[in-house]
């Protein structure tokens, strides 16, 4: 059944035609005409989990576990490979049960090689075992936990218990020899939520907000008797949960934002909010799927240029002057922080 249900989450989030609001559109950023620097100066580098990664975008849990969704994160998997990204895989509870699910997993690692950084993925209710099995499958840099009771309650067939989760996740991040990022599926975090996790141990978060892929929608698509329809706008939006989650002031939180960029405005946007790595997923599936490889990879070249320009044009030769941009909030997102 888990089999079936991630070739249909791919199937249904490209039928799915509902568009959240991500909120970055209510982020002003200020026009600088005079940079005083040269393009060739803009350095976009970033440390993302104790490696060096040449620019600030993560490819982002998306699937795996079948035949069409090995071809999925084979192709991805070159593009990260292309462009030294980071990838994450999807949920790698199918490939604990089912030994024949692994390869549409180990593929990632295999194509990256030694030098790419791959992260493994899991619910929060995973134990010490199974997170060590998930990251030895694609040999992982580090962890994803996912919470998504939001998702499971939208599912015919889904999880109806939650207890206990914060302390589990508590107990992993001792435990786990290597990094652990907790992760929202797209309805963003709140601040206490993030607050919670920060007090459990945890140093890495992805507030994966709301604006993306609308698991409300890909579910009810699945199981069209149960109307969710007016269910479809809840979240938290992607700026503000990055912001509510930066307010909080702890220095050594790694946040990574996600949840609905589809553009190098979004992605800066999101790194002048305080974000330290930047997560796409649906977008960049949309561009594989309807136009292949090199049209998806071109896609995220251009991103990664034009992220570039915009530096530059907002004087920012590095991620960490990127950071300090004097940005201001209008329309609705100044109306929340207000």
């Amino acid at each position: 059944m888990r089999k079936y249900r991630k070739r249909e989450h791919v199937e249904n989030y490209l039928r799915a035609n509902y568009r959240g609001n991500t909120l970055l559109e209510d982020v002003f950023l200020p026009h600088n005409s005079l940079p005083e620097m040269d393009f060739d100066e803009v350095d976009t580098s970033v440390m993302y989990l104790g490696k060096k990664i040449h620019f600030p975008l993560m490819i982002n849990a998306m699937t795996g576990g079948t035949d069409f969704t090995e071809d999925i994160n084979r192709d991805l998997a070159e593009i990260a490979k292309r462009l030294q990204l980071p990838m994450a895989v999807g949920s790698e509870t199918v490939a604990l049960e089912e030994e024949d699910a692994r390869e549409s997993f180990e593929i990632v690692r295999k194509i990256v090689g030694e030098d790419g950084m791959v992260l493994s993925n899991l619910s929060g209710r995973l134990s010490k075992e199974d997170a060590e099995k998930a990251m030895e499958i694609v040999k992982a840099d580090a962890i994803q936990v996912h919470l998504n009771p939001a998702q499971e309650l939208a599912m015919e067939e889904g999880d109806r218990e939650f207890k206990g989760i914060l302390e589990n996740i508590s107990t992993l991040t001792k435990e786990v020899q290597k990094p652990v990022v907790v992760k929202e599926v797209g309805f963003g975090m709140s601040a206490e939520t993030v607050e919670k996790l920060y007090k459990a141990g945890v140093r890495n978060v992805d507030i994966s907000g709301f604006g993306g892929t609308n698991f409300f929608e890909v579910e009810n698509l699945r199981c069209p008797s149960v109307d969710m329809t007016d269910l479809y706008g809840w979240g938290n939006p992607t700026a503000y949960s990055l912001i509510e989650a930066k307010k909080l002031g702890y220095e050594d939180l790694h946040i990574t934002a996600s949840g609905g960029v589809s553009n190098a405005l979004d992605l800066v946007k999101c790194l002048v909010l305080g974000a330290d790595m930047v997560g796409i997923s649906g977008e960049l599936l949309n561009y594989l799927i309807h136009g292949g490889l090199e049209y998806a990879t071109q896609y995220l070249e251009d991103l990664i240029h034009k992220t570039k320009v915009i530096m530059l044009l907002l004087g920012a030769k590095n991620i960490e002057e990127l950071s300090k941009v004097n940005w201001k909030a209008t329309g609705t997102l100044k109306e929340l922080l207000d």
